[in-house]
């Protein structure tokens, strides 16, 4: 029976019905069909995975806009790739192509590659109000756990519009069928009170929640209270950020209540409140066993402390459901597309089949983005040669677990941090795994970590005018190390899970809540972005700024401080589509969006022509575009509704 429940939710996850329905999905349809889901316990567990199918296929390239809609990646937009990746709508955001005839991603009706989140809210609704109606087949325990978790799956779906599109119709409860037009046609309720319900929801959930599964057989992926703690830390973090507390760019948003929908005036106490729910989620995690991940395979592979630092720095996404995670998905064939997009080929035999589609290429803004080996900024290294970090050398000996000893690249390249290496794939860079799993120096060349060769013309690069990265690196992180493509045949993808959310992310949004929250930093924000650095074989940041960088007391104030756990987080997290929501959150992508995209000259066959940085293309963003638009429709349909600003 328990196998029948389990397959029975993967289906239900793996496909969303996304019908036309009433405005909003408010009002109640088919209540003879909704009596009989609720006649006994079977039928309310089918309903229950329902409400679970809505959740949005995060890192899908063709639906999740972090992915392909920020600035960590790159492509080239070309025909066969469409069909993987939803017509490459994402893409096309970052292009300038969002628009209000027919938004792009839409969450609010469910359309181009969006999920229709007000139908999600509206069957959670469904199901709280008839749980009850079930019969003596459905235990109390399991009755209020079941309730809890669609009370979280309410609250998030809520949380993920209201991410996208500011103040929203909060649906605390469905119309009756009888419902005048004047109450279908909703408001959108003010900010803070949507973070207040949202919250105040989950808070209702959490303490009927199990705090981990107690089956990870056959219970991962539901919603725990380590899950639901750390998605309201989350939440607390996003509402107190300079886009949402305080922002005068939204001060003009009143509806014709003359009800202003933002409160113009910064909140302080908000970091306070962040704070202490960032700390609330992770006492738990860790009481539940949540720990930092290290790779773990020391009796398969014969590795050098190098290379397992910078596998512990890779493998933390792709290793399934590993011990850092908090709350994680298994939609194996988006996840699978991540790999298939960012796993180059390895040989001439791969190329040829042309099974695998790479051409998801990490823009060289995130390669100067990660520390120097000393833990700083390269820019603010002392003994950093920034300024000619273009020109090419020889690689060093001791650079041999990272580039091939004496291959000619980039200075940029060199004396970087581990997390550089686990991140990026780049000319002349060590890729272990994907068929070869012996270490550097450890058995013959044939079987030893790949040494990527990405010129015009080579297999790695652009070989055949398709399937290339454009910039000349490639989301080394975003594939399995196991995957593999035998010799004229398919690609074989590890199945893996997706983080939503992992422990190191928490430890972050605590420093950073922590950090807003006081005059200057203590010893406490510290501890919490130390541990991260730590695993990633750092120095902690009092002593690598003291020791290493320009401005060596920039730690010890707030907004030295600030700056620091910004580029830890855009550094821990790269490519895991946290940067998309931080940098509007931190209301700095209007500066980040509108600069030139750089990258190598893929096209140079020899490093005095590849080693040229050339612009790869230039996006548009203006303030409008933090927030996602109405669809005009949308708008003339109910007049009590008002469009985001500018559009």
């Amino acid at each position: 029976m328990k196998k029948t429940v389990l397959y029975l939710f993967l289906f239900v996850i793996g496909y969303v019905c996304v019908a036309c329905r009433d405005y909003l999905d408010v009002v109640p349809d088919n209540v003879a069909t909704v009596d009989m889901a609720f006649h006994d316990r079977i039928g309310a567990e089918k309903y229950l995975f329902t409400c679970y199918s809505y959740l949005p296929l995060i890192g899908s390239p063709a639906s999740d806009p972090c992915i392909m809609g920020g600035d960590e990646i790159w492509i080239r937009e070309q025909p066969y790739y469409l069909n993987s990746t939803g017509d490459l709508t994402a893409n096309r955001i970052k292009l300038g192509a969002q628009n209000t005839d027919d938004p792009l991603l839409n969450y609010w009706e469910g359309r181009l590659q969006g999920i229709n989140l007000f139908q999600a809210i509206r069957d959670c609704n469904v199901f709280l109000e008839n749980i009850d109606h079930v019969g003596g087949d459905l235990t109390p325990d399991d009755r209020s756990l079941w309730i809890a978790e669609v009370k979280f799956l309410k609250a998030y779906y809520h949380y993920y519009l209201l991410r996208m599109y500011g103040p929203i119709p909060l649906i605390r409860e469905n119309l009756p069928i009888s419902a005048s037009s004047d109450e279908v046609r909703v408001y959108r309720d003010p900010f803070d009170d949507c973070v207040d319900y949202i919250v105040g929801v989950i808070d209702e959930a959490s303490p009927f929640l199990w705090n981990s599964v107690r089956d990870r057989n056959m219970e991962l992926g539901r919603i725990t209270r380590c899950i639901a703690l750390s998605v309201k830390a989350e939440i607390l973090v996003m509402a107190a950020s300079p886009l949402f507390n305080g922002n005068p760019d939204f001060s003009g948003m009143i509806d014709n209540r003359g009800v202003s929908l933002f409160n113009s005036v910064e909140d302080p106490q908000k970091w306070e409140r962040a704070a202490i729910a960032c700390k609330e989620a992770i006492d738990l995690c860790e009481s539940e066993r949540v720990t930092l991940y290290e790779f773990p395979f020391p009796s398969a592979y014969v590795l050098s402390d190098s290379t397992r630092r910078v596998m512990t720095c890779r493998h933390v996404v792709m290793d399934k459901w590993n011990s850092e995670m908090i709350w994680a998905q298994s939609r194996y064939d988006h996840i699978n597309d991540l790999q298939n997009f960012s796993k180059p080929f390895f040989t001439l035999s791969e190329q040829a089949t042309g099974w695998s589609m790479p051409f998801l290429g990490g823009t060289l803004r995130m390669a100067e983005l990660f520390y120097s080996n000393r833990g700083v900024p390269i820019d603010e290294d002392t003994q950093y040669d920034y300024v000619n970090r273009y020109l090419t050398a020889d690689s060093p000996d001791d650079h041999k677990f990272y580039i091939g000893t004496g291959f000619r690249t980039a200075r940029l390249h060199m004396n970087r941090e581990p997390r550089f290496y686990a991140n990026l794939g780049f000319d002349g860079g060590v890729w272990f795994g994907n068929g070869r799993f012996v270490d550097v120096g450890k058995g013959a060349s044939t079987l030893t970590s790949w040494i990527m060769a990405m010129k015009k013309g080579e297999v790695m690069g652009n070989y055949s005018g398709m399937r290339y990265s454009i910039t000349g690196y490639w989301c080394k992180k975003l594939s399995h190390f196991e995957t593999t493509t035998p010799l004229n045949s398919i690609p074989t993808y590890v199945p893996t899970s997706w983080p939503i959310m992992r422990l190191a992310d928490l430890y972050l949004l605590y420093a950073e809540a922590l950090n807003e929250s006081l005059n200057a930093p203590n010893e406490e924000v510290y501890r919490y972005i130390d541990r991260v650095r730590e695993r990633a074989g750092l120095e902690g940041v009092v002593e690598s700024w003291s020791k290493y960088a320009r401005i060596g007391t920039k730690p010890s104030s707030k907004e030295g401080m600030r700056e620091i756990i910004r580029q830890e987080r855009m550094i821990e997290l790269a490519f895991e589509g946290k940067r998309f929501w931080d940098i509007r959150r931190w209301k700095t992508a209007i500066n980040w969006m509108n600069q030139p995209v750089m990258g190598w000259n893929i096209n140079g066959y020899v490093a005095a022509d590849y080693y040229v940085v050339v612009t790869v293309d230039v996006p548009t963003f203006t303030t409008r575009d933090y927030l996602w638009p109405i669809r005009d429709s949308e708008l003339r349909i109910n007049k009590n509704l008002i469009q985001n600003p500018g559009w």
